[in-house]
């Protein structure tokens, strides 16, 4: 019996291992340093103003160095709209877990994409100002990431549609919301302007009522 039990420990501790989660590795974290400062260089400089040698001295890593590791500054700016469009995802997948209501997963989606757009405002300025400098492999790799967003934000919309039986156009709705959210980053002052989470609610009232108002008139 003492042997099944110790047996029987040993595979909780190996379990329990299994699902502990990896810390960050020294090159993850250098990674996570080398991106922001990157997003710094290209927020001042523009993307094509920018040279390697900039994202060196800013980094601190010796231009042999960043060529090691990036083989182009092409590359460093698909890693930064990478990295930001599945933090995004990911977060909003984790918030929407378990909420059933169609309205309520709008106001979710419109706070998570508020929250992170200005909690990191430098790296919205690259995505928004650099949306085209991207080509060939990486274009369609951050392409698929983006797409996966909207389908998202489409099937929330199309949900409110059926929970609330009303008639309006999806896309238009979807861009819409975007074309409200994402310049944010151009206005909002944290002086005089709310926080993400009042500006996520306040604009989620005005859009809200907006499709679901004129989505019940041309119902009827």
């Amino acid at each position: 019996m003492g042997s099944t039990a110790t047996r029987s420990s040993g595979r909780r501790q190996r379990s329990a291992t299994a699902l502990a989660p990896v810390p960050p590795t020294r090159f993850d974290q250098r990674l996570k340093e080398i991106l922001a400062h990157a997003t710094d260089v290209f927020c001042q400089k523009g993307y094509e103003g920018a040279s390697m040698r900039d994202l060196s001295r800013a980094s601190g890593m010796s231009l042999a160095g960043l060529y090691y590791y990036f083989e182009s500054k092409e590359r460093l700016l698909f890693l930064i709209q990478k990295h930001t469009f599945s933090t995004i995802v990911r977060r909003l997948k984790a918030r929407l877990e378990g909420v059933d209501d169609a309205e309520e997963r709008v106001r979710i989606f419109i706070l998570n994409h508020l929250e992170y757009f200005l909690a990191n405002q430098q790296a919205m300025k690259v995505l928004s100002h650099e949306a085209e400098a991207l080509k060939n492999g990486f274009a369609s790799e951050l392409a698929a990431i983006k797409r996966e967003y909207y389908r998202i934000c489409v099937g929330l919309l199309d949900d409110l549609k059926r929970e609330r039986e009303l008639q309006f156009s999806t896309r238009i709705a979807v861009l819409s919301l975007f074309g409200m959210m994402n310049w944010i980053y151009t206005w909002h002052n944290p002086r005089v302007d709310a926080d993400a989470e009042a500006i996520a609610r306040e604009m989620g009232d005005i859009f809200l009522q907006g499709v679901m108002t004129g989505g019940r008139g041309r119902g009827r």
